[in-house]
């Protein structure tokens, strides 16, 4: 059952900020007193389209200035109890969503310019948030409870919602970066939410398939992808009655599991209580096998896989795809030539061998 409880604020550019609670708890943020400067009236990105792929790229310039690698009392998303040294001014907080200040789009609202289909460039329209799962700057998504954990997946849910209501946003993109090896720049643990303007290429390419599949067999290709996991059994983690996670047959990363619910939804907003419950615990249960496979904690990307119910978005299905560089203990998986510059994967790993890892590294 959600205790989600949320109060909305303003940081001192004018950037909303929104802090969810668990039940016992109420924020209490402060005005942030920082002198930041005002935000600027346009996008300050560029999308350009890449004509040899058809594929949009960002210009985001404006991220070169972004915090790197801070002290730990210089943290931007520990708590700034009198506002005056974090994005976060208030004295504590459970969960925390705040627009970025360094975004790669932004501007996404009623005044968002319409898309140009056959353009070559544009504003970097859409928005690009802040999650801090916690305050505690030390602490990881693993090691959360599972209340805490689920006012995270509350938090993703309301702001996917959000994210897709708002004029110029086409994709909504929830995604958390976990360790220094992937190119974290800031420990505290926190991820992001993007709200794109076109459908992200890897998606296009994921739903070109499925539509084909659709016209070809008459049936979803990501729910059958599912249910031949599920009677093969070789590579399935967990499963139990919403919730399935399993190394997929064709994993491109040493380590990499996707979680699937058991019944076809587009986005989280789509889930019951039951199964948002069942995906916190299986989300947690994953995480937890990923820092039990070596001494120090394994480097991650995690990221929601969400689609809205229209047009080819209408063949997705909701997943979290968790993948990891880490190939052994002390060795990466470096994306080289064949990775980089044709997208073409070459695995060390078997899917099955990291199946059977992660399987004996539960609890």
């Amino acid at each position: 059952m959600s205790t989600t409880r949320t109060v909305r604020s303003e940081l001192a550019d004018g950037r909303e900020i929104l802090f969810f609670s668990l039940a016992g708890n109420t924020a209490r943020p402060v005005p942030d007193v920082r002198p930041l400067p005002a935000r600027a009236d346009t996008a300050p990105s560029e999308i350009r389209r890449d004509r040899q792929t058809g594929d949009w790229v960002a210009i985001a310039a404006v991220r070169q200035e972004r915090t790197y690698k801070p002290p730990a009392d210089q943290c931007p998303l520990c708590p700034s109890p009198n506002g005056d040294r974090s994005e976060v001014p208030a004295a504590e907080y459970d969960v925390v969503v705040f627009e970025n200040r360094f975004p790669s789009l932004s501007g996404a609202g009623d005044d968002a310019p319409a898309p140009i289909d056959d353009a070559v460039s544009a504003p970097g329209v859409g928005r690009c948030e802040v999650i801090c799962f916690s305050s505690e700057h030390t602490t990881s998504f693993a090691e959360l409870g599972h209340a805490h954990a689920r006012l995270v997946m509350d938090a993703w849910r309301e702001r996917t919602a959000a994210l897709f209501a708002l004029t110029g946003v086409e994709q909504v993109f929830c995604f958390e970066n976990r360790g220094a090896e992937i190119g974290v720049t800031l420990p505290h643990p926190h991820g992001q939410i993007y709200g794109y303007p076109y459908l992200t290429p890897r998606t296009v390419s994921m739903l070109r398939q499925a539509r084909e599949f659709a016209q070809m067999y008459g049936r979803n290709l990501f729910a059958d992808i599912l249910c031949g996991e599920i009677d093969d059994g070789r590579r399935i983690l967990v499963s139990d009655e919403h919730v399935t996670a399993f190394v997929p047959f064709a994993a491109r990363w040493p380590v990499e599991v996707h979680i699937y619910p058991n019944r076809h939804v587009h986005n989280l907003s789509e889930l019951t209580d039951a199964e948002l419950d069942a995906l916190t615990s299986v989300y947690l249960d994953v995480l937890g096998r990923f820092d039990r496979l070596y001494p120090t904690p394994l480097p991650y990307i995690s990221a929601l896989h969400q689609y809205r119910t229209e047009g080819i978005q209408a063949h997705g299905y909701f997943h979290i795809e968790l993948m990891s560089i880490r190939r052994s203990e002390t060795k990466l998986k470096y994306l080289a030539a064949s990775e980089s510059a044709m997208d073409a994967f070459v695995t060390d790993v078997t899917p099955e061998q990291a199946a059977d890892r992660l399987r004996s590294a539960a609890s």
